[in-house]
């Protein structure tokens, strides 16, 4: 079996191991692929695995020797899955392999909002507390998160996670999932929107979900509320978020994705006050890398002995 990796960089920049997918069949791994070379790239493979660059229906079309898809990640939006459907080809995703590290990350980005940690930190090194009168010093203000309301907009493994640990930290939790009922604590997105302090995205990227937190639902929001987003940059209107931030409607936002990566310097996302924004990293730290290799080769070996798993387009 003939193996490509499109865009294995981010994956493995040379510190964890490819040998259980090398174990599969002869790899050929790419450190990127633009759009226009995934066709000629891929043309003699019969498992292409691919993390963000895209395999549409024109790819897919122009591979007839192509049978499995592996996405080296948990969202598989930058595959057609169905034409690959269409093709009899499973598009297999890895879940759940950065959830602790996703978790972690969604806290760091809201304890930057609300404790401001880099902020002193560069200060300190500035000279600032070197040159100050008193023993210390805070610039904005510092935010107890004990007794507020914690707002999860997706309710899978993630978003539990979030909610443990908000609970730990003496939280309210309010969650969404497409389901409503049952709970409680599981409400609409208009009063989760309306009565959290903070709301915290670990929803799929749909058509139904892209553009979820737009002006209207930013408009719900206390003044003094937070938005992170851990999931897909789509999800929120940037143009309404930036705005909600310059207007004051919200207190800040904390974003590890963004609606095209790497971001236009346009993005006004990048100007916005209070708007803490880190480079799609909540996933990569290398233990989860090392298990999306090992699952991405399970999946992978599952199709050859023709028992496929985790298959997003089945159906």
């Amino acid at each position: 079996m003939r193996i490509v990796i499109l865009d294995g960089l981010t994956t493995n920049p040379g510190d964890v191991s490819w040998e259980p997918l090398e174990r599969l069949g002869s790899l050929v791994v790419f450190d990127r692929t633009p759009p226009h070379e995934v066709a000629a790239r891929a043309a003699d493979a019969d498992a292409v695995l691919t993390n963000k660059a895209i395999l549409g229906r024109d790819q897919i079309t122009a591979l007839p020797r192509l049978a499995y898809v592996g996405v080296l990640a948990t969202g598989s939006n930058i595959v057609d899955v169905a034409a690959a459907r269409e093709r009899g080809i499973p598009v297999c995703n890895v879940p759940e392999y950065s959830t602790p590290n996703v978790v972690q990350a969604a806290w760091a980005l809201l304890l930057e909002l609300t404790n401001r940690v880099g902020h002193h930190d560069r200060t300190v090194h500035e000279g600032r507390w070197a040159s100050s009168p008193d023993f210390c010093y805070w610039d904005g203000e510092l935010v107890e998160l004990a007794g507020r309301t914690l707002g999860i907009v997706g309710y899978g493994r993630i978003g539990r996670g979030v909610a443990e640990v908000g609970r730990a930290m003496g939280m309210r939790i309010l969650y969404h999932r497409r389901q409503v009922g049952g709970d409680p604590a599981c409400v609409d997105l208009d009063t989760l929107f309306r009565e959290s302090d903070v709301v915290s995205l670990h929803c799929p990227l749909t058509p139904e979900t892209q553009g979820l937190v737009d002006a209207r639902r930013l408009a719900l929001m206390k003044p003094t509320a937070f938005l992170v987003n851990t999931a897909r940059g789509p999800l929120v209107d940037e143009t309404a978020l930036a705005a909600a931030l310059n207007d004051g409607l919200i207190a800040g936002a904390a974003l590890d994705v963004l609606s095209v990566e790497p971001p236009a310097a346009s993005n006004p996302l990048l100007t916005a006050p209070n708007c803490v924004i880190t480079p799609h990293l909540a996933w990569a730290t290398r233990e989860a890398r090392r298990r999306l290799i090992d699952v991405a080769a399970a999946n992978l070996a599952a199709f050859i002995a023709g028992t496929p798993t985790n298959v997003v387009n089945g159906g």
